[in-house]
C-alpha cells in the first residue's frame, strides 16, 4: 500500500514585492512559515523552496545510506549529510544539481565498501531518483 506526504504554500503579490506561507499540516514541522523573494535570492529570515529541497535530500539520503548498510551486515554510528541544491540565475533561475557532502563512522567497513554502499543510496534514495538534475557526492569514512 502506498502513502502520501503533502505540504501547503500560499502567496499574494508579484514575484519580488509578494510574500507567501508553507506549513506542513501532517507533521506541524512548519506553520506558516515566511517565503518571500528575499528569503529565497538574498538573506531574510525565512526559508525557500531550494533550502527545503536540500533538507529532503540530506534527510532521505542519510537514512537510505543507513539501510544500505544494514543490508550489508553494518550499522553507522553517525551519518551526517550536508545537501547543497546548486543554482543558476541566467536566463532565469534553475537548479542545476545538487552535491552531497556525507561523513560516517561506520565501524568493520573499509573505505571502498563504503563508498560503494554511499554511491548505492545516492543513486537510489527517493529525491535523487525524483530529481532530474545531476547529483553529485563527496563520501567520507571517519
Amino acid at each position: 500500500m502506498g502513502f502520501k506526504r503533502y505540504a501547503t504554500a500560499h502567496w499574494e503579490g508579484d514575484l519580488k514585492a509578494g510574500q507567501g506561507r508553507m506549513s506542513t499540516p501532517q507533521s506541524g514541522l512548519f506553520d506558516g512559515t515566511r517565503y518571500s523573494f528575499g528569503t529565497r535570492f538574498g538573506d531574510e529570515k525565512g526559508t525557500n523552496p531550494e533550502e527545503l529541497l536540500a533538507a529532503a535530500h540530506a534527510g532521505c539520503f542519510s537514512m537510505a545510506l543507513g539501510f544500505m548498510l544494514g543490508n550489508a551486515g553494518l550499522t553507522a554510528t553517525r551519518i551526517d549529510t550536508k545537501a547543497e541544491v546548486l543554482m543558476e540565475t541566467s536566463p532565469g533561475p534553475h537548479a542545476v544539481g545538487v552535491h552531497l557532502t556525507v561523513t560516517a563512522t561506520v565501524p568493520g567497513t573499509t573505505p571502498e565498501q563504503f563508498a560503494e554502499i554511499a554511491d548505492n543510496a545516492k543513486a537510489n534514495c527517493v529525491i535523487s531518483r525524483a530529481l532530474a538534475i545531476p547529483v553529485t557526492m563527496d563520501a567520507k569514512l571517519v
